[in-house]
């Protein structure tokens, strides 16, 4: 079948020497390959890297992808942090089946399909590692141990101090990305920014404009959709404040919704996981598609800020007992992969970091029928983020580690734009949906929501 199948079953069947037939090994790969936004390549090229296992074929491949390649028994896969890759051995008396998706309970149902329901439990399925290419025999039982090779290793403290310059860089890298991927959509169709006025989607809308206006197009093709709770979210009113300072008030679009409508059992049936933070924005995140879905049927884009935080290492570190800024400085990506794939916490179900979390945002829009662009996250933009001399500029001190990303983004968007780009202190988007602290929207216990996720498969099984 060909490779623009949304899926494939590919089974190998042959004679043994005495003629009897060896096994019959399958792999039924469940992904749909219209959800990669490859920018420099076709799909079938970029599969072709991850099939020749080569580490520095694969990292040229740019954009959002998730990519499996079968050679006889031979399986290599590989994604970027923009996609999930899950896979799930089963066991069958001809062979090992091996099976492919972005989501958990897309395997369950196709193992149901085949009456092999019994094998099944969401902890036994694996999430292939961002920016790793992971290669498995399918030989039988034992299962077979993957390894994993990185394809993205940025080089950390490349660049000096200049502030400006800084700025230009790494701004600049967004920029060229999201110039690439406009490239790649018809020149009229519609763009929405999820935005809340905040550093990271309030400089993704600055720069689509600017690129929009350059390259001659409707600056109208822009939409931010900022939501709000009950008329009372403090993003609206941040948001509100961003667009009067920058002359752009004509492209917001409130969505509000009521308290009803946060549903945090959706949330966790949407993404898959239990995580506090990430559910919480993924309720915010589900009930905002959900209306602009139902006001626009023929919607597709939805650009969003993910990555931004993580790349600029803008978590308050206080917060995690784990953590210490020796640790977040010293550690390559931490923010978005986690400890590493050998480190004893690192979870095979989830993988770590941004590559776990940010199914917060593509899983809501991806269940709605959007396609989501996310260029914090991309490899190019990563790779400049890590460059920064983050210890020479803080000297280990917290307040200029989180003041640092507004400088940078302010300095970078007024080199690229030109626009004097308003920053305003740092709010998680499920805080700033909602203004109304005697109506909390979110349990606080965080066993609540593992119950909720185990409820789920419970349910199903």
């Amino acid at each position: 079948m060909s490779d623009s199948s949304a899926s494939r079953d590919m089974s190998v069947a042959g004679r043994a020497s005495g003629g009897y037939a060896a096994p019959i090994e399958r792999l039924v790969d469940l992904l749909d390959p219209s959800g990669n936004v490859i920018l420099n390549m076709t799909v079938a090229d970029a599969i072709n890297r991850v099939a020749s296992g080569r580490p520095e074929a694969v990292r040229e491949i740019a954009g959002h992808f998730a990519l499996v390649h079968r050679a006889g028994k031979q399986i290599r896969m590989a994604r970027s942090i923009g996609r999930p890759l899950r896979y799930f051995i089963a066991k069958k008396a001809a062979g090992p089946l091996l099976v492919t998706a972005d989501r958990i309970d897309t395997i369950a149902t196709f193992l149901e399909t085949e009456g092999l329901s019994a094998q099944f439990h969401p902890s036994y399925t694996r999430m292939v590692p961002a920016h790793h290419v992971l290669e498995l025999a399918l030989v039988g039982c034992p299962d077979p141990n993957p390894t994993c090779t990185r394809f993205f290793a940025p080089e950390q403290n490349r660049w000096g101090t200049d502030l400006d310059e800084i700025g230009r860089r790494y701004v600049g890298a967004v920029a060229a990305e999201l110039a690439s991927w406009l490239d790649t959509l018809a020149p009229r169709e519609p763009i929405g920014v999820l935005f809340s006025g905040g550093i990271d989607s309030g400089g993704l809308l600055l720069l689509l404009h600017h690129l929009l206006l350059s390259r001659g197009e409707p600056a109208a093709r822009l939409k931010a959709f900022t939501l709000s709770v009950s008329n009372d979210g403090a993003d609206l009113r941040q948001a509100r404040q961003f667009l009067a300072a920058t002359g752009l008030e004509f492209l917001l679009e409130a969505i509000d919704v009521g308290h009803e409508e946060i549903d945090i059992p959706a949330a966790i049936r949407t993404i898959e996981d239990y995580k506090p933070l990430d559910v919480q924005a993924a309720a915010a995140t589900l009930a905002l598609c959900r209306h602009i879905r139902r006001r626009y049927p023929d919607w597709t884009w939805l650009v969003d800020g993910d990555g931004g935080d993580e790349n600029l290492k803008d978590y308050p570190i206080e917060e995690n007992p784990e953590l210490t800024i020796r640790s977040v400085l010293s550690n390559t990506m931490l923010y978005q992969e986690g400890w590493g794939i050998d480190a004893i916490k690192h979870s095979l179900t989830y993988s770590g970091g941004q590559s776990r979390g940010h199914v917060r945002t593509y899983a809501p829009a991806t269940s709605l029928g959007f396609r989501g662009f996310s260029p914090f996250s991309l490899p190019n933009v990563i790779e400049v983020a890590e460059g920064i001399p983050f210890i020479a500029l803080t000297n280990w001190d917290h307040e200029r580690l989180y003041a640092l990303k507004g400088e940078v983004m302010r300095r970078g968007v007024a080199a690229i734009t030109g626009h004097q780009m308003p920053i305003f202190p740092k709010r998680r988007f499920q805080v700033g949906i909602s203004s109304d602290d005697s109506k909390p929207l979110f349990p606080d216990d965080p066993a609540t929501y593992r119950r909720t996720f185990l409820r789920l498969w419970d349910a199903s099984a």
